[in-house]
Parts: structure tokens; C-alpha cells; sequence
């Protein structure tokens, strides 16, 4: 063959594998099967081998260029499109592509190739172009690389925005594909078992379908800011083609309960196979899912959960309780036909880590993004990402949402009494600084706890500082300066408190089947007898706060004599409650109390939950690589009916796939015992979740660490 013919480009080997290592991509999946997909991260050289037909390639007779295209219309100057000549020369700056030579032999040579740190992150397709360099005319050849090549966010690379310089924190908040979402009320919250799986095969092409729905163009999609934003608002399908479809009222016939995943793997897969939303989600469900696409994107990311949430609907950074001046709590805001607010047991949302060049220094690092429906921000369903270190300042006036934000962990509970001698016609009662933000929890790095809360970190500190100091309540007051409706209901003074205290005693947890009680200690310090007029009642209420049933309720006034302490006991029995509770058996006591003497009211609530029993989970012991076992799934029904539409669920990164297990009727207070069987493919410690749910009983959830042995066969 002439030496003189135009070099033709034959192979083009990306080493999938080998380079995978370098870029912490060698987990997913997708490598390790016969035909691997190359997923690398930007910022970052990777080597690539390209094979000529005939002769070797020669640098003063052969002109090489490497073209990488993103998205529909791959443009260079907006950056979704790159040509790089293929040269000897080393790069000399870090924000464009180069290619660079660093070995070839008669056939081949070995290209370096670097990505700038900015780039779109997701599908990118590449070809090689090669023509004769003293002929301009001459049409290149073109070698297409068919396969697909992923370019992801690299937080190793320390110019690229999402960058964490303490690498250790990445193998958590990047690379660890099991964590925990802690889900109840204040007093009883526990770490519900989470698979985020952010390397099976299903979830990247699920996170392209949702970005190519977002809207999102793609120059702005190596902006984590925007990708974060998109992905807030994507995962809910509230107003567009999102994944999940969120419900609270117990009813998914339809669907999947939102108790009843065992992580975001399987809803993905049903989001990729189907092309529409998943039913059904609800807060730590959505916030799951954002986990999963931000690690597999590879931003930084970690799940939070907020204890006594509290979801302003007017944008006023208050809470607000009325009630009647016959003391009967109003189930709606008199003042804001738009909505009203409400205080959810607990809510779970994500942070996610960046630098933010768009604020002043100092507001980078995590960033709280919400996939869970609450508020419209710029029109549409989603929120953040808001500067965490913003929200702790109460400056309101940063994107994203910071206000929203703030109010939700740091808002003050103030109750109002019907009074027609007041300019607004309520007079404020009580106004509580402590209730709101009891404690804001994620997930310990590095550690897992299967059967406690050893890997539990309080991160409230993070987000707001000591309820009850003159920090904590600057910034709450930075916030009100900056809307005009917030200052309207801080500058309302309360009634001053008199010389009477009343206490609720909180209810931390009750089992399944025990009566509780509403307790109400009174002191009166003054040296006259006094007269209460009070309420206590009782409510089941879905974790979002909407009341869903009064259980029990008394009223009464009483004398309290001189300097004397006195004790309010409402008793409630098991089956005055059992019957009316909703899912995940959350309660909530109210008490709210009037000094007739003085026209002194008081009023509290509190939230607890009634607790249900773990699911045990056992593997046989020494599990081999692919060799069958058995796992052992058993707990004891807590309710004296029968359970019906009964489903085991479980799954493990390397274990098992999500495996459903459709189970008969369980009989009242039986002991139920499931064994079934899979093959482990993965060797080491592993993790599995187990979930088991019905039509009467929901969120019976376990988990089990399993060391897999290799076969020595």
C-alpha cells in the first residue's frame, strides 16, 4: 500500500475499564458487561488508542482531529461541540480540550485527552477526522465511535465546580450506593434503609430521559446550579414529565406505596421502561431519587431530614395557629385564602455540594435542594439549591429560595385568638422560638448501622444556630426585615405571660396497642386562686400535618388554688385509637388553655408515633459468589386483624435486584416467617433492605449486612 494514501482511521479503543479507575466510574455497572460503556469524568485526561489502516501515522504528512458533540445542535462556541488536533505538545491550559501523543508504533498511537472542568455533563458522541495536511481541499475520513461515551461531574478535580477537597467525604457522598433516610416525629425518628444503586445500568439513561424532558439547554447542563434546579423540579411531576408522582392520603391501589420501595433503583427502571411518572412518592421517597441522579452525576450529595417542618404558605416566616374564642383550634388560615401552613412531622430534602461563583465568598459548599411539591419558585415546582451557610445568615435575598428555606427550619409557631377589639381582629396568644427545627439529621460518612442509630449526624448547627440565643434570633430577624409581610406579623405584640405556667409533657413513643396519655402540668405562682378553662384532644395525622382523625377530646374549667400545682390527664385507650390511625401511626396532641381571671391564654402541641415492629432479616450463614441462599424475612402482626394485599420487598447492591414477594393474608397477631431464595454476585460486605407492606399495615422496614465469600472452587 502506498505510503502516500490518505490515512484511514480502522479502531478506536477507549479502555473502558482502565480508564474507569482513574475517573471513580469502575462502579457502575454498565462496565462490566461484554459490550462496556465508557464513562469518564471531566477535568480530567483519559487515553485513548486509535488504529490506522496501512501506515503509520505521520505527523508532517497527516492532520488528526478528535470531535466530541453534545446534544442536537453541537455548537463550539457555546461549548456543546470540540475539535481537537491531535499534537506532541503538552496542554497549556486547563479550561480546553487538547489531545496530545504520548506513544504509537506502525498501526496505533496513544492519545492523551483532556476535558475542561465546564463542560455539559451526560452523552457526548465522538468521531476522528484525518486528511493530508498539504491538501486543504480533501475531503477527511471519518471513523465513528458508535458506542456511548458518558462525561460526568468530577468532584476530584479541584477546578471543577462541584469539587469537595476532602476526598474521604467522596466515597460517602459520591460513591456509597446504601445509606439511610431518618423519617418521624421528633422523639422517634428512625434511619429507614435507602439503596440509592447510583451505578445500576438503568440510571444514567433514566437521568438523560428526565434532563432531555427538563428544558434544561444544554450549554447550561455543566452548571451544577441549573442541573441541581432541573433535577428538584424533574423528580416531581407535578408540572411537567417528572419521575414521581407524589400522594399522602394512604390510597395507592394504583401504584406502589411510597412505604413499600426499597430504594430508587426499581423506580427509575418503571420511569425508563414506561416514559411516565412512577406512582407513588412522597418526600424521603423524592429525596432518595435526587440522591441516586446527583451521585451518578457525580455531585456531591446527601439526604436531609428536618424534624418539625414547618412549610410557610405565605411567605410570612411564621407559623400560624388560630383558634375561635371558644378555644376550638380553626382548621384553616381566616387570612390567606391562597393556602395555609402547616407543620409536617418531619420533611426530607437533599444538599448538594458547589462552589458558588453567583453569591458573595463564603456561600459555597452545601446547597438545599426540595423535590417534594410544596411552594412554586419561579412559576414551577422546585427549589434551591440554597446556600445552607445563607439560610444560617437569614439572607433572604440569595438564590435560590433561601426564605422558603429558612422559615422551614427556623420559622416561629404563633397562635391567634379571636379578638374583636384588635385592628386585625386575632390577638396573638403565644409565640413559640423552640418548635420549629427540633433537629436536622442526615447520614454519618462512612458508618452504616443496620439495627441502630450509631450513623446518625445532627447537622442543625449547619443550618441555623442555637435555638434561643441572640445569633439565632438575628437571623430569623435579618429574614423579616427583608419582607414586608413578615415584619406585619412580627411587629403584633404578644400578650405578656402572667403568673401562670403551663407545661405539655411530650410524648416521645408508644408501641402499637398501649394507651397514652395527654398531660398537662400547671403551675400558678400567683397568691390568688385562679380559673383555667381548657382543652386537650387527641388526632391521627399523616406525617405532613393535615389531621386526618380527632381520637379523643375533653374540655372543662377548673380552680386552681394559690401557689398550688395542679395536673390535666386525658387517657387514651388502644382501641379508642387503633381503628382511626393513617399511615405510619403518626399522632398529635393539642392543648390550649385560657386564665379567665387574666384572659391569659396558652396553647402547645406535640407530635409522636405510635411504633410498629422492625422486619428481622437473616441470610444463611457464609454466602458464596454465585451460589444460592436463603433470606429469612420475619416479624410479628401488631393489630389484632387480618392483614391483606401482604408483598415482601427486598433488594442489595451485588446481592439482588428488587425482588417482590406476594404473600397470603395474615392472620391477627401472627408470627409470620418468609424465606426465600438468590444468588449474591458481589464479594465482600454488603448491605440488603427488606420492606413488607399491606392495605392495613405499612413501613414494617430491616435491614442486614452480609459478608459474600468468594467461591475458592
Amino acid at each position: 500500500m502506498s505510503n502516500d494514501e490518505q490515512l484511514a482511521v480502522t479502531s478506536v479503543h477507549l479502555y473502558p475499564l482502565e480508564n474507569a479507575k482513574l475517573h471513580h466510574t469502575d462502579k457502575f455497572e454498565v462496565l462490566h458487561r461484554d459490550n462496556p460503556t465508557v464513562i469518564l469524568r471531566r477535568g480530567q485526561s483519559f487515553h485513548v488508542v486509535v488504529g490506522f489502516s496501512g501506515r503509520t501515522y505521520d505527523p508532517n504528512k497527516d492532520f488528526v482531529q478528535l470531535v466530541f458533540a453534545y446534544g442536537v445542535r453541537p455548537n463550539i462556541i457555546k461549548g456543546t461541540k470540540a475539535v481537537c488536533t491531535v499534537s506532541d505538545k503538552g496542554r497549556e491550559d486547563d479550561n480546553i480540550w487538547h489531545a496530545r501523543i504520548v506513544g504509537k508504533d506502525e498501526s496505533s498511537m496513544n492519545v492523551e485527552v483532556y476535558t475542561p472542568p465546564d463542560i455539559p455533563v451526560g452523552l457526548w458522541k465522538f468521531s476522528i477526522e484525518s486528511k493530508p495536511k498539504d491538501n486543504s481541499k480533501s475531503l477527511p475520513k471519518v471513523f465513528i465511535y458508535a458506542d456511548k461515551l458518558y462525561l460526568l461531574f468530577n468532584p476530584w478535580a479541584k477546578y471543577d465546580q462541584v469539587f469537595m477537597s476532602d476526598e474521604r467525604l467522596l466515597d460517602e457522598y459520591v460513591l456509597n450506593d446504601i445509606g439511610k433516610i431518618w423519617v418521624g416525629p421528633h422523639g422517634s425518628a428512625r434511619g429507614r434503609e435507602w439503596i440509592f444503586g447510583q451505578f445500576d445500568a438503568v440510571v444514567l439513561p433514566a437521568v438523560d430521559l428526565m434532563m432531555s424532558r427538563s428544558g434544561l439547554s444544554p450549554v447550561n447542563r455543566g452548571n451544577p446550579i441549573y442541573v441541581t434546579r432541573a433535577i428538584s423540579k424533574m423528580v416531581n411531576s407535578n408540572d411537567d414529565l417528572g419521575v414521581l408522582l407524589g400522594r399522602w392520603n394512604g390510597q395507592y391501589e394504583d401504584g406502589t406505596a411510597p412505604a413499600a420501595w426499597t430504594g430508587s433503583v426499581p423506580i427509575l427502571e418503571e420511569y425508563l421502561d414506561s416514559g411516565s411518572e412512577v406512582k407513588y412518592g412522597q418526600c424521603w421517597v423524592f429525596a432518595g431519587v435526587v440522591a441516586t441522579m446527583c451521585r451518578a452525576l457525580g455531585i456531591p450529595c446527601r439526604v436531609v431530614s428536618n424534624l418539625v417542618s414547618a412549610h410557610d404558605a405565605n411567605a410570612s416566616l411564621t407559623i400560624d395557629r388560630y383558634y375561635t374564642a371558644d378555644m376550638e383550634m380553626m382548621d384553616y388560615d381566616p387570612t390567606n385564602p391562597d393556602g395555609d401552613d402547616s407543620i409536617w412531622n418531619y420533611h426530607v430534602w437533599n444538599d448538594v455540594w458547589m462552589a458558588r461563583p453567583d453569591l458573595p465568598k463564603g456561600y459555597g459548599g452545601w446547597q438545599a435542594i426540595d423535590a417534594t411539591p410544596q411552594e412554586t419558585s419561579d412559576g414551577v415546582y422546585q427549589c434551591g439549591p440554597a446556600s445552607v451557610e445563607a439560610i444560617k445568615c437569614g439572607a433572604v435575598g440569595f438564590n435560590y429560595d433561601v426564605s422558603f428555606l429558612l422559615s422551614t427550619v427556623n420559622a416561629d409557631l404563633v397562635r391567634w385568638k379571636e379578638d374583636s377589639n384588635s385592628e386585625f381582629n386575632y390577638s396573638k396568644i403565644d409565640s413559640n422560638k423552640y418548635h420549629i427545627g427540633r433537629m436536622i439529621l442526615t447520614k454519618k460518612p462512612w458508618i452504616y448501622d443496620p439495627n441502630g442509630d450509631r450513623d446518625r449526624d445532627d447537622i442543625t448547627d449547619e443550618y441555623k444556630n442555637k435555638e434561643g440565643t441572640k445569633a439565632e434570633r438575628l437571623t430569623l430577624l435579618n429574614g423579616v426585615r427583608a419582607s414586608e409581610r413578615a415584619k406585619r406579623y412580627y411587629m403584633i405584640p404578644e400578650k405578656s405571660r402572667e403568673d401562670i405556667d403551663f407545661e405539655l409533657v411530650n410524648l416521645d413513643e408508644v408501641k402499637l396497642g398501649e394507651g397514652f396519655s395527654i398531660t398537662v402540668n400547671i403551675h400558678n405562682k400567683s397568691e390568688k386562686a385562679r380559673t383555667v378553662e381548657a382543652v386537650l384532644s387527641a388526632a391521627s395525622i399523616y406525617y405532613t400535618g393535615i389531621k386526618a382523625h380527632v381520637i379523643k377530646k375533653a374540655t372543662g374549667d377548673f380552680k386552681v388554688a394559690p401557689r398550688a400545682k395542679e395536673m390535666l390527664r386525658l387517657n387514651v385507650k388502644p382501641e379508642e385509637y387503633l381503628d382511626k390511625l393513617v399511615e405510619y401511626c403518626n399522632m398529635k396532641i393539642y392543648a390550649i388553655a385560657t386564665v379567665v381571671d387574666t384572659n391569659e391564654t396558652w396553647g402547645e402541641e406535640d407530635d409522636f408515633q405510635i411504633l410498629k415492629p422492625n422486619l428481622d432479616i437473616k441470610v444463611a450463614e457464609n454466602p458464596v459468589v454465585g451460589k444460592p441462599c436463603a433470606v429469612k424475612f420475619s416479624f410479628k402482626n401488631p393489630l389484632k386483624k387480618v392483614l391483606t394485599g401482604c408483598l415482601f420487598q427486598y433488594a442489595g447492591p451485588g446481592l439482588a435486584r428488587n425482588t417482590s414477594i406476594p404473600y397470603r393474608n395474615v392472620q391477627p397477631e401472627e408470627d409470620v416467617k418468609v424465606e426465600h431464595g438468590f444468588t449474591p454476585q458481589r464479594a465482600g460486605r454488603q448491605k440488603l433492605v427488606g420492606t413488607f407492606s399491606s392495605k392495613e399495615l405499612v413501613d414494617i422496614t430491616g435491614s442486614a449486612e452480609i459478608e459474600v465469600f468468594e467461591d475458592e472452587e
